[in-house]
This record gives structure tokens, sequence and C-alpha cells, in this order.
């Protein structure tokens, strides 16, 4: 078959020149999983007179050495020349993919496969292509393994002419022969393989979901031919051509393979992640946002926390979605802060303020949701928010006002789906639609003038304005329903009532004399991290936040664990908040009734429901400072947790002990509780640190399992004195077996699991739960282990042990606060008071924290803001307070 010119005579059309190429390649860099390949002479390395002599640019192999060193990227060389020479001649590293012979040469042994009569037919090409080369000396045979090149570039022009024609009439019309022409050069096969054939099969092997192709030759039209959706093909130098786009020389290849490689390091290493404490978070109790320091919002869900995102910039950067003020001159803040006793958030220059918040005026404040009316003034055709309803009904109003005197940039960019689905925005009367979303999303911005960018599948809204003092009102609406519009200023109604409504609740805590500031700031964090609807309490507000910074310790905590919750609920109850006690117990008795058998209990479950999690991974988000993977759902509900009883019913005792009277149906939870530690505590259980790893007797999970059946005995002692002397036994078998089993005299110490010499924090329980009184010398010598080979400086690890996991994570800021308490318990109050003090220097600047804290790099890690982290706070004040009074 003579393949010579066959696609050179098409083209696609307009040809991508310059700035356009740019574009194209900086989306391509954040493409999840990419393949760049390359044709060699002429594309990475120059044309010359001699074949041997073609060496690729120094700048061609940096880029190409850089782009094939970095996660899912994928860097391929399909060549004419046999796979030998190019090896030789290029030098490339071994993570680069070498493809000779058109696309026909995999690897090196290739041609042993050909069969007898494709040799044989080989060999009588060599044979005939060696006798017309004799015409011209300037004529160069290159033999291959499935074939001849016959380069006729330094041959007398009309011996070539003669020499082509006798080829294409000759072994050119052999049966079994495949021709293909390139630049001054023919190439006659055995085989009928193509690069565009090559390209397919290296695709397919790295599941690329683009590819970047650049070529020359006339045989790397069949390349261009094979690329389709997003990916983009590059013709160098003049010619008809397939390919998207054109770059005049090697040179240019090398340029443009720099900047896709710069553009994707940058992608993939997060764009200069801002510090994870410097973000602040807004609710409105029913779904939570990110803020970051310089008044964008790069983190948001809808309609509920662990539902998909609408704003993933935190972990994709600003390609995966973002809502931003700045000043026009890109110039930063003066100062970030928290109104005070408020989740409201104000970002403040010299001229300009933005304010924040999700609107909770519907949220049960003393101010009734019917004075607040919408403004007057066009609404985006037929849509109109509801009067006075914010978050109900899986509605979100979130509201920034900008006020002052300075010129500002907007820009808009939702990202339905993590950025999965395409977004785009159109422009209406009053403000902003959302195409593509599932239900109404619109942005209320009178009087600003929006122009719509195309950024890939998705469009952004960009508005540059002029302040005139008047305050500039932005309402993101979503899943808003159609309703009469009302007269009235909606605005200072809503930011006044949500206002009143964090603050009615903080001023209702009895904070203790030591951080009550801080420790207020805390409670608020748990009160936002609760979902109202439901009772439910999250872990914390994001997901895949990294415990090591690029590593692949990066979990989903937008869910409830019941023993997560459990604690935050006790530590505001013990600040004298209630609500949030009885409607977890609720929710926890809601789950409970669904199951078999009350021991079923599963580690963790959705705000909403009982639908399972299943662990799932994001490829098209780039990841927090490049940590992947990017994760949602979460595997631990799999996993058998024995901890979780021993939370749920001290916190029911908690609410015995401060007054409230406990409602049949939270007594029927205690009492299915203990009946599920009678069946379970005996068995081996994952644990509280979820270790991916067969399950173990792990002391803490023991002592959690004593602490449900203590706890309970005491609700007992209170209600049903019979059910008190019932369970009395099973309480002191759990503890003999506790002391008995997981003490170890090699190490002085409890250890984490029966017959193990690995320490963990969660060892600290044993005094903390009242196991065994603090002055017993085991739990002193405990501390004692916790502390030397846990605590590092301001933290302590909650273990050292290898869990099957790569990467060192940090020290976990709840494992700090048990030390404090532990310190606390034994008289050591100095020690305690001197981590508290560091404890506290942690917070970000709006008082906020994060999981963990990293004592070598100095930097805080983790979902954020952490539950763990501020109920840890609430609780070491707490002890301090009391051992600074008793």
């Amino acid at each position: 078959m003579n393949e010579h010119n066959s696609s050179s005579a098409h083209t696609r059309g307009s040809i991508l020149v310059g700035k356009d190429v740019e574009t194209r390649l900086k989306e391509l860099a954040r493409v999840p999983v990419l393949l760049v390949a390359c044709d060699y002479d002429g594309t990475l390395a120059p044309i010359t007179d001699n074949p041997d002599k073609a060496r690729p640019t120094r700048e061609s192999v940096a880029a190409v050495r850089q782009l094939a060193s970095m996660p899912d990227t994928h860097v391929a060389v399909i060549s004419g020349r046999a796979l030998r020479d190019l090896a030789a001649l290029s030098r490339l590293p071994e993570e680069i993919h070498l493809v000779g012979s058109h696309g026909s040469e995999f690897d090196v042994g290739f041609a042993d496969d050909l069969r007898p009569e494709q040799q044989d037919l080989r060999d009588r090409l060599l044979k005939e292509l060696n006798q017309i080369a004799r015409r011209d000396l300037g004529f160069i045979i290159e033999p291959k393994p499935a074939g001849v090149a016959f380069h006729y570039r330094k041959a007398d022009p009309e011996i070539a002419a003669e020499a082509l024609d006798a080829i294409l009439n000759g072994p050119g019309k052999w049966e079994g022969v495949h021709l293909k022409s390139g630049k001054m050069v023919m190439e006659l096969s055995v085989l009928d393989l193509n690069k565009g054939h090559a390209l397919d099969r290296l695709r397919a092997e790295v599941s690329a979901e683009a590819v970047v192709f650049a070529g020359d030759d006339v045989t790397d039209e069949q390349a261009f031919a094979h690329l389709g959706g997003p990916d983009l093909g590059l013709k160098v130098g003049p010619g008809l051509t397939l390919a998207h786009a054109r770059l005049e020389n090697p040179l240019e290849v090398a340029q443009a393979l720099a900047l896709l490689a710069e553009r994707r390091r940058a992608w993939l290493m997060g764009e200069h992640a801002l510090p994870i404490e410097r973000h602040s978070l807004l609710s409105n109790q029913s779904t939570v946002a990110l803020v970051t320091a310089d008044a964008s919002v790069n983190w948001m869900c809808h309609p509920r926390a662990d539902s998909p995102a609408v704003f993933a910039g935190l972990l994709g950067g600003a390609r995966a979605g973002h809502f931003s003020i700045s000043r026009h001159d890109k110039s930063p803040p003066i100062s970030h802060r928290y109104l005070d006793g408020t989740m409201i958030t104000e970002t403040r220059w010299s001229d300009i303020t933005v304010t924040d918040y999700l609107d909770c005026s519907d949220q049960g404040s003393s101010v009734s949701p019917e004075q607040v009316q919408i403004p007057s003034g066009p609404l985006p055709e037929q849509v109109q928010i509801p009067s006075g309803s914010s978050a109900s009904a899986g509605r979100t109003n979130l509201i920034r006002v900008v006020e002052g005197t300075g010129r500002i940039r907007i820009e808009f960019a939702p990202r339905l789906d993590f950025s999965r689905a395409p977004t785009g925005v159109h422009v209406t009367n009053g403000g902003l639609g959302v195409w593509g979303a599932a239900e109404t999303m619109i942005l209320l911005s009178p009087g600003v003038s929006w122009d719509i960018v195309n950024d890939g599948p998705h469009q952004t809204a960009v508005a540059d304005v002029q302040l005139d003092g008047t305050p500039l009102e932005l309402t993101l609406c979503l899943g808003v329903h159609l309703h009469p519009p009302r007269s009235g200023r909606a605005e200072t109604d809503r930011r006044r009532i949500t206002k009143q409504y964090w603050r009615d609740w903080v001023e209702g805590l009895t904070l203790p004399p030591v951080a009550a500031e801080e420790v207020a700031r805390s409670a608020l964090v748990l009160k936002a991290l609760c979902y109202k609807p439901s009772g439910a309490v999250m872990a914390a507000a994001t997901t895949s936040l990294p415990e090591v910074m690029g590593g692949v310790r990066n979990w989903d905590y937008r869910y409830c664990w019941p023993r997560d919750a459990s604690m935050s609920a006790a530590a505001l109850l013990s600040l004298g908040s209630t609500q949030e006690a009885g409607a977890l117990l609720d929710w926890i008795l809601d789950r409970v009734e669904h199951l078999p058998s009350p021991e079923q209990l599963r580690p963790v479950y959705p705000l909403v429901g009982d639908e399972a999690l299943p662990e799932a991974v994001l490829p098209e988000l780039a990841g927090y400072a490049g940590s992947r993977p990017v994760r949602i759902g979460n595997a631990a509900e799999h996993q058998v947790q024995l901890d979780v009883f021993g939370p749920v019913v001290n916190l029911a005792w908690q609410l015995c002990q401060v007054g409230m009277t406990l409602t049949e149906r939270h007594w029927q939870l205690v009492k299915a509780v203990v009946g599920a530690v009678a069946t379970r505590w005996h068995q081996p259980d994952h644990g509280i640190w979820e270790e991916r790893r067969p399950p173990r007797h792990h002391v803490h999970s023991k002592v959690m399992c004593w602490m449900a059946v203590d706890r309970a005995i005491k609700i007992a002692q209170r209600l049903d004195r019979d059910l008190a002397r019932c369970w009395s036994p099973l309480r002191h078998r759990i503890a003999a077996d506790v002391i008995e089993n997981g003490w170890s005299e090699q190490r002085r110490s409890y250890t984490s699991a029966y017959g193990s010499t690995d320490i963990d924090a969660g060892l600290l329980w044993i005094g903390l739960s009242g196991l065994i009184p603090p002055t017993d010398s085991r739990f002193v010598s405990t501390l004692k282990a916790v502390e030397s080979e846990l605590r590092d400086g301001h933290t302590v690890y909650r273990y050292r042990h290898d869990d099957g996991l790569p990467g060192m994570e940090g020290g976990f800021l709840i494992c700090t606060s048990w030390l404090i308490e532990a310190y606390v318990l034994i008289g050591q109050l100095d020690d305690a008071r001197t981590l508290f003090d560091r404890y506290l220097d942690l917070c970000g600047p709006t008082g906020l924290l994060p999981e963990q804290y990293d004592p070598r790099t100095e930097r805080l890690l983790g979902n954020h803001p952490q539950a763990y982290s501020h109920l840890g706070l609430i609780n070491a004040a707490l002890a301090l307070s009391s051992a600074n009074h008793g």
C-alpha cells in the first residue's frame, strides 16, 4: 500500500499561533493525566544533513525531563528512526517512552517477532534499495527492524528524482510493502503501523485524558489525525496540516514544552497555596464556606457541607472555582478578622471593606425572619429570593458586602461538582445566572456590569467596579425558588439577624477564666460545624487538606463520626450549651434504630441519612499544594471502631450532670449501647486512628468500652438501680482485662494494643477516663512514655510506628490537649500551662485550627477547621481553669 503524502493535503482550518497556543497549553497543564509526545528529527532535534549527527536541543531535553518527572505526566518520543538508534542519539532518561520505526517498534527485540516471510521481504527490500543507492554517493540507506529508510537529502536532485521513481514503481509496489514519505526520506516497511496507532497505544497504556503531540514530518500527520477532544497537535514548520497549532522551529517546541512544564508543575504543586490556617470559616449550620485572608471564597459545598463543591479552589487552584474580591491594583488587605462573637468576617483595605457571611436569618434568632425583606429593584428574570428564608430546604445565601470608595475587581467562577461539570455563567437582569446546575443558582449584583470569560469547559464572570461610598451587595443564592419580590433593606436586616444569632448563643455560654476569647472562638467553630437540620456534627469543614505536604494522607472529614461528634457536643455542654447534645443523641438514636442490632453502629455517616460513603478519587483536582489524591467519601465506614461507644454514653451522662432530664429515647440509646459493648468489647478493632491494617485489641478502644459502661451505671443509679447492679460486673471485667493485658513490663507503659510495644497518645485516656486513678504509678509511667516518645515542642504525635502509609504526618493537636489534661491530673501545672500557651500560639489569625502541626516545617496541616482541635482547646482551658480554682 502506498501512503505517500496521503494526509498532507488536509487541514483542520484555522491554525493557532502565539498567545492562543500558550492559552491551550495552560489549559492542558491542568489535565489530570497528560501524555506529551513528540517526533524526534525536526522537532526535538534540528534537521541536519547527516542524520547520525542529529541531537536534541538542550532546552528540549530539560523540558521533557521536567515533564516526565511529574506525577500523572507521561512523555514519549515517536520517531521514524530505529529504536536502537533513537535511544543512542537522544540519550533520554528511561522514564521517557521511546517508540521507533514510525510507531512500529516499542522495544528493542521487536524484530524477532516478525514472521519468516516478513523477515525475507525486509531483506529483499534492503538489497534492492542498496542497488538503487549506488546511483549517487549522496544516498544514505538506514536499515530498520521492519524495513528500510532511503535518505536523499544530500543526493543530486535529478538523480534523486529518478531513484524515487524507481522505488515507487519497483519495491514500493511489492505485495506486503507499505511506503511512507517524509522530509527528504522515503521508508518502506513490511508492517502497516504508523504514529497514529502508536499514539493510541500509548494513550491507552497510561490512561491519558489528553494528548499533546508535536511533529514536523508528513508521517506525523498520521498522529495528528488520531487527536480529538481536548488534545492539541503542534505542527512544526510550514505545510498543510491536521494539527491545531503551528510552531516555527525546534526552538519554539522547546519553549512550548517549557511553558507546559512550568504551568503543570504550578498546578500540581498548588500554585502558591495560602497557609491552611489563613482560611476563615463561614456557616449557616446547613453548609459552610472558607474565605481567605484576601477575601476569596475558595471552598463551598451545596446544598450541604458534605455535598459536591461549587468553589473548590482550595484543592485545585483558581480554575477549580472561587469568588474573589480584590483591589484593582492587587494590593493585599491590611486586616482580616471575625466580628466579635460571630461567624461574620471582615476584610479591610485602607479604603475598602468586604464583609462576608452565610445568612442565618431563619436560624432561630430572637429577631423574626418575617422582618427580613427583599431589596427593591430588578432581580434576575423569573427568579426571586424567598422572603426571610436562607438555609431551609437546601437554600443558602452567601452574602458579600463591599463598602468604600476604591476601585475593585470581582471574579465569580463557580465550578459545579468539584469542577467536573461544565459550568456556564450568563448575564441577566440584575445579576448572573449559573448554567448547568441541577437547581437554581443566581448572583444578585445590582448595578454591576459583567464580562464573561471562557475558561475551557467553564465560564468566569469578571467586573471592575468603582465604589462611590454606597455599599455594594453581592448575594449568591443557591437553591432558590420563585417568590414575589418585596421592598426594604434586606441586607442590613439579614446581617443584623445573623450577627445576633451567633452573639446571642455565645453570650449564653459560661466561659472559663483561662483563654476565654480563644474558647469562645473554638465554641463558635464547633457550633458552626453542627448540621442543624439533622443534629449531626461534622469532623471538619473540608476534604483532603494534607497531613503530609505533597503526600497521599488526604481524607474526607466532612461527615459525622459519632465518636468525634459526641466529644464536640460534650465540649459545648461543658460551656453550658445543651441543644447540640440533645440533637446529636437523637441523630445517633435514629442511626441505631435503622440497624439490625446496635453494635453495628458505623464509625462514620453522612450528615443526613445512612447511605454509604464510598471512597473515590478526584483526579481533576491537583490537591492543596500538590497533595494528591483528592478524596471524597471515607473508607473508614467499613472499619470496626469499638471506641465509638464511650463518648456517646459519656455525653448522655454529662447531660444528667448539668441537670438535664434524660429523655426516654436517650435512655433507650444508653441501654442499647451497653448491650453493644457487652457483645463486642472483647473483639479486635481498627481503633480511633483508623489505621488501614488488620484489626488489633486496641487499649484505647477497650478503655472507651469501659467508659461507656461506667457512665451508663452512673446514669442507671439515678434511673434504674437494678440495671446499675446488673452492669457492674461487665465494667469490672473490661477494666481487669485492660489492666492485665494492656500493660507492657518491657516498655513500663500501657501500649497501643495487646502484645504490642507501640505507644500512642490515646493511652492517656486510661487516666483521663477514670479507669485507673491519676495517682497510679502505671498511669504516670504511661504519661511519661507518651511525653518522651510522642511530644515534640508544641505538639504531640498520635503515634510514631509504621502505619503502612508513606510520609511522616504532623502532631495531632487533640493529642496535645490530652497531654495538657493529663499534666493537670497528676499535678504538673507548670508543664500544662506552658504547653497550653504553645497550643494557643498555633491558632491562625482568626483563631482557627486545622488537625495537625508539623514541628519540622512549622506548618499547620490537615482538614480545617478541625473539631478535634477546637474541642481539645476548650477541654484543656477548662482543666486549667479548674486547677487554678481548685
